[in-house]
């Protein structure tokens, strides 16, 4: 069975109820970690070596956030600068996360007609997402599009249900995905 890292970031969770119901539809199971990084660090002190064992150990990697600026969270990004390292991560001996997939869960306040090339924002959510794509890339990691929950403004709590249940099922599906072999790399 495959091994999930849910790495969550939402500054205020409080008021999402997308994201907070999301929370409460992922399976209880040993594969699969949630991973808090605004409740595991609120002061952004990160522990680079916790964070690199808990990537090792499993097989999916997914960054779960809203999106904010066209962008991740601060917090998740200032965690990208700092556990991706030159060496570990990505580079001629950077070679950790080699095979591992990358994936973002991503909510957006914005319709999926706004993230259109003739829309509000002009360009699509994948678009926006190429720096993640790109990092990915350089870190050997098989990249994901994004899975996208389009105007959460307006979703009413039955429609946010039933995309919360389409979440554990994704959840639910990629459990059953061939693992991939852990490296034996050090920390």
């Amino acid at each position: 069975m495959a091994r999930i890292l849910l790495l969550f970031a939402h500054p205020v969770l409080e008021n999402s109820r997308v994201h907070r119901e999301f929370l409460n539809q992922i399976p209880r199971q040993e594969a699969i970690t949630f991973h808090d990084l605004y409740e595991t660090y609120p002061d952004f002190l990160i522990d680079v070596h916790k964070e690199k064992r808990l990537l090792l150990e499993h097989d999916f990697i997914l960054f779960q956030f809203p999106f904010y600026w066209y962008s991740a969270p601060a917090l998740l990004k200032h965690w990208m600068e700092l556990v991706l390292e030159h060496g570990w991560a990505y580079g001629k001996k950077g070679t950790a996360l080699s095979g591992k997939i990358w994936m973002n869960i991503i909510t957006c306040g914005g319709s999926v007609e706004a993230y259109q090339p003739q829309g509000k924002n002009r360009h699509t959510v994948e678009e926006f997402c190429y720096p993640f794509e790109q990092s990915a890339r350089l870190c050997n990691m098989n990249y994901r599009n994004p899975y996208v929950i389009y105007g959460t403004h307006r979703l009413d709590p039955e429609m946010i249900h039933r995309e919360a249940i389409n979440y554990r099922q994704l959840l639910l599906n990629l459990l059953t995905e061939k693992p991939v072999s852990l490296n034996t790399i050090q920390i």
